[in-house]
């Protein structure tokens, strides 16, 4: 693992802890060695985990699309910027540059970036780890709500391990490092009989 994309909302959220966690994940990225790939603002959480990867001495390369969020700033102080057509190419560049995927706390836009990111690995597109960083219980919601898809029959069971969760983000990025894919297996629930087999 050389990069890792972080995922992150382009607010700060109303609570501390959001922008510690986001804080406390771009120094461990730079402590690592690693390199940070994320959306290129300096606003919000997003904003946050570059300047904190950069203090720390780290690399940070940002993805954005041209013109699209005129009310969102370009982080001017990046080790790389790309500007891309839409937000199609910008997540294909993202992708491509990354070993990883983490995703913070967000909006709209996190959640669609995260769900990609695992579809794809449970797809067999890619191969890289995907984790949340839930900080507060943020994603709790969402953990319950892969569970309830998998007892619902959606989902195999072995597959919600493919997203891994943790509170704390050096805790996670240890967990991500160690990550091995599961083998790949038909993503679709068998029926047998009038039962679900997982």
């Amino acid at each position: 693992m050389r990069s890792v994309c972080v995922f992150a909302g382009s607010n700060p959220g109303n609570r501390p802890e959001y922008a510690e966690a986001a804080a406390r994940l771009g120094a461990e990225i730079a402590a690592r060695g690693l390199t940070l790939v994320y959306g290129g603002s300096n606003m919000g959480l997003m904003g946050r985990v570059a300047n904190a990867a950069l203090e720390s001495g780290g690399r940070a390369v940002g993805v954005m699309p041209r013109e699209l969020f005129r009310g969102e700033m370009r982080h001017a102080g990046l080790t790389e910027f790309h500007e891309t057509a839409d937000m199609r190419e910008r997540k294909a560049k993202m992708a491509s540059l990354a070993d990883a995927f983490v995703a913070l706390p967000g909006g709209y836009g996190t959640f669609e970036e995260l769900f990609e990111a695992v579809s794809w690995l449970q797809l067999g597109i890619h191969a890289k780890p995907v984790g949340l960083v839930n900080t507060a219980g943020f994603y709790d919601p969402l953990v319950e709500f892969i569970r309830r898809a998998s007892d619902a029959g959606f989902l195999p069971a072995a597959q919600t391990a493919l997203l891994v969760v943790d509170e704390d983000p050096v805790r996670l990025m240890d967990r991500l490092a160690a990550f091995v894919p599961p083998p790949k297996t038909n993503k679709w629930v068998e029926m047998d009989g009038n039962n679900f087999k997982k």
